[in-house]
């Protein structure tokens, strides 16, 4: 090709370069240019097959071209660029005169029963007691069993006990009842001195306004050599306190029987009720809110400790029951329904972390 037919091709590229009215269209130019089987490509190709005395002025030539191709081609991309960019900002204003869309922190909600049951973690924990935590799938000896609930007991019948296929070795898993087997699980696997409480799901073939078939208990346990009635009472007047939010509580001790404490009470607080509303610590009223007692020598022998060397005292409490306490909730059943307008009602903000110094429920 000579000189003549170099400068018509260069000519006619960078027309070709500067009629370009896209990006698309300079892309297409460029290809047809420089790609693999393009017009300037191929005039590199040929070079192979020129003479010596030729090839050195064509190569050249044809690097000059190919140069100038190459620049006119980034200057026009620039400038389609910015008139693309120019063109998008003026397509998509937004109007900043609008209201900022609430997020999930000030949009979502944390379930009841998870509140309620960081707010009594919080209360146990500065009392020193750590929490333990068991599966919800359980061993007849760790839910019955060691817990002396006798064979014949109702609690182990298929009425109200959600149980397994059986095994080959005759064992049925069940469902745990309550959150008794932790403390097992905890006993046979550390020794005393020990203070914990174990939150979890519980399971019973019941169903009611006040009953679910699953639904959340937290337990609590201390075990060591000279631990009292007057030490459960304490802890039990001082989580009141502290988690009913008021100044004084009154309490009543109800004699009762549970297979795993002996002496076993039912605790009632007192309270008065203004309309809907009801008041702890106020008022002639009772209301039955737990059930505790000193742990039963028998459990003790199940988890090989010496009665005549340890005791101490369990308590038992729903979550779910207390959680409509507190915050004047009429249907358990609406706390495992999904309706995000109860929800929103009754959840709480992610940022209302529970603490004792600033308040449990803010």
């Amino acid at each position: 090709m000579s000189a003549p037919e170099l400068d018509s091709l260069r000519a006619e590229l960078l027309a070709a370069i500067a009629g370009a009215c896209d990006l698309g269209a300079l892309e297409d130019v460029r290809v047809g240019a420089l790609g693999k089987k393009g017009r300037v490509s191929a005039l590199m190709q040929r070079l192979g097959s020129m003479p010596p005395e030729e090839r050195r002025d064509f190569g050249q030539a044809v690097n000059a071209l190919k140069t100038a191709v190459a620049e006119a081609l980034e200057v026009k991309q620039q400038e389609l660029a910015s008139a693309a960019t120019a063109e998008r900002l003026a397509d998509e204003t937004a109007d900043v005169t609008l209201p900022v869309r609430e997020g999930p922190l000030a949009e979502g909600r944390i379930h009841p029963v998870s509140q309620v049951t960081d707010e009594i973690t919080e209360i146990f924990a500065d009392m020193g007691f750590s929490i333990a935590e068991g599966p919800d799938i359980e061993t007849d000896f760790n839910n019955f069993t060691a817990l002396n609930i006798p064979p014949e007991h109702p609690a182990r019948q298929d009425h109200d006990t959600f149980y397994f296929a059986e095994k080959p070795d005759g064992t049925r898993p069940l469902l745990r009842t309550h959150t008794s087997p932790v403390q097992i699980r905890t006993m046979l696997k550390e020794k005393p001195p020990l203070r914990i409480i174990a939150p979890g799901r519980v399971y019973r073939c019941d169903s009611d306004q006040t009953h679910t078939p699953m639904f959340h208990q937290i337990e609590g346990l201390v075990i060591d050599e000279d631990t009292h009635l007057g030490h459960l009472k304490w802890v039990l007047q001082e989580f009141c306190r502290a988690f009913f939010e008021v100044p004084e509580v009154k309490m009543r001790f109800r004699a009762s029987h549970f297979p795993f404490t002996e002496p076993s009470m039912e605790v009632d607080i007192g309270y008065a009720k203004v309309g809907d509303e009801i008041r702890i610590g106020e008022g002639d009223r009772w209301l039955e809110i737990l059930g505790c007692g000193m742990v039963h020598p028998n459990v003790l022998k199940a988890v090989q400790l010496d009665p005549k060397k340890y005791q101490g005292f369990a308590f038992g409490l729903g979550i779910d029951r207390i959680a409509m306490l507190k915050y004047g909730m009429p249907d358990l059943r609406a706390f495992f329904s999904g309706d995000l307008r109860w929800l929103k009602h009754y959840g709480f903000s992610p940022l209302a972390v529970p603490t004792l110094a600033a308040g449990l429920s803010r």
